[in-house]
C-alpha cells in the first residue's frame, strides 16, 4: 500500500511540475531547459531554511516560491532578444550553472553529498509523517497548481500568452506589452516549480544535486509533450504515464540496471515518436514546435 501511495505522491508532485511548465511551453511557445532548476532552487531554500533556521514550512514555501520566481523572471529577460534555439541554448546554459552551483558549493549546499534529515513538514500543529498525509499534501497542492493556472489561461493575461504563442508580432500589433507577459509567465511557471520542489524535499528528506539535473528538466518536458502541450489535462495524463512506465518494468523482471537504462530508451522513442507524428500530444491541442518561437 505505501508503495502505491508513493507513486501517487510522485505524480502530485510531477502534475505540478509539468503544469507550471506547461504555461511557459504550451501557453506562451517558449521552449525551456531549466525547470528542473527552478524545482531544484525550491527545495534547497526550503531544506536550507529548514535545517539552518528551523523555520516552519508555511515560511520555507513562501521564500522559496519567492525566491524562484524572481530568477525564473531573470531566465525570461533573454526571451525578450533571442527566440527560437538561441533561447533553449540560453536556458540550458542557467540549468548547466544552477546545477554547478548546487554540486560545487560544498559549504552551503552540501555539494554532491547533499542534504540529508530535513523535517517533516508541521502545518497548524498538524506533523505530516504518513504517507497517505504527504498524498493529501501533495494532492492540495497539485489541485490548487490546477485551479490557478485553469484561471490564469481563461483570463485575459492568458489569451495573451496564446497570441504571443501564435503570433508575437500580432500580439504586438494589438498594443500588447509582450516583455511583460513573457517574464511575467517565466516567474509564476518557475514559482509554481519550487513549490513541488519544497514538497520533494520535506517527502523525501534528503536531496542532492543528481535529482535537479538536465535530464530531469527533459524529463518534465516529456510530460508536457507527451500529456499535451496547451491542454489543462494533457500534464495530468503525461505524469500519470510516464511516472508509471518505469515502475511496470519492475514487474518484467528486468535487472534494476537494465531497468534504468530502458526507461531512458523509452522516454526517448516516445518522445521522438510524438513530436513527429502526433506533436499535440495524447490530449493536447497544441503542437509545440521551435519555429513558434521564432515568430
Amino acid at each position: 500500500m505505501e508503495y502505491l501511495l508513493h507513486i501517487l505522491i510522485l505524480i502530485g508532485i510531477y502534475v505540478i511540475l509539468a503544469e507550471s511548465l506547461n504555461l511557459i511551453v504550451g501557453y506562451t511557445g517558449l521552449l525551456s531547459i531549466a525547470h528542473a532548476a527552478f524545482y531544484g532552487v525550491g527545495a534547497y531554500v526550503a531544506a536550507l531554511m529548514a535545517l539552518k533556521f528551523g523555520s516552519s514550512f508555511t515560511i520555507n514555501i513562501i521564500c522559496a516560491v519567492i525566491i524562484s520566481g524572481l530568477l525564473g523572471g531573470l531566465v525570461g529577460i533573454p526571451s525578450l532578444r533571442i527566440r527560437g534555439h538561441y533561447f533553449v541554448i540560453a536556458t540550458f546554459a542557467f540549468q548547466v550553472i544552477a546545477f554547478s552551483i548546487l554540486n560545487n558549493w560544498v559549504s552551503f549546499t552540501g555539494g554532491p553529498m547533499g542534504l540529508p534529515g530535513i523535517p517533516q513538514p508541521i502545518i497548524l500543529g498538524w506533523r505530516i509523517s504518513s504517507h497517505i498525509e504527504f498524498l493529501l499534501l501533495v494532492g492540495f497542492f497539485a489541485i490548487l497548481i490546477l485551479w490557478i493556472c485553469h484561471c490564469i489561461v481563461k483570463s485575459p493575461f492568458g489569451r495573451v500568452l496564446m497570441a504571443i504563442r501564435e503570433d508575437e508580432v500580432f500580439a504586438l500589433a494589438a498594443g500588447k506589452n509582450v516583455a511583460v507577459y513573457k517574464v511575467a509567465v517565466f516567474v509564476v511557471g518557475s514559482g509554481m516549480a519550487a513549490a513541488a520542489g519544497v514538497l520533494y524535499a520535506h517527502y523525501i528528506s534528503f536531496i542532492d544535486p543528481t535529482s535537479f539535473t538536465v535530464m530531469e528538466s527533459i524529463f518534465i518536458i516529456s510530460i508536457v509533450i507527451i500529456g499535451g502541450a496547451g491542454s489543462l489535462w494533457g500534464p495530468v495524463i503525461g505524469a500519470v504515464v510516464l511516472v508509471m512506465l518505469p515502475e511496470a518494468l519492475r514487474f518484467v523482471g528486468l535487472p534494476s540496471s537494465v531497468a534504468a537504462n530502458m526507461r531512458q530508451i523509452i522516454y526517448g522513442g516516445l518522445l521522438v515518436a510524438f513530436m513527429m507524428w502526433r506533436p499535440q500530444g495524447l490530449a493536447g491541442k497544441f503542437g509545440f514546435r521551435l519555429e513558434n518561437a521564432k515568430k
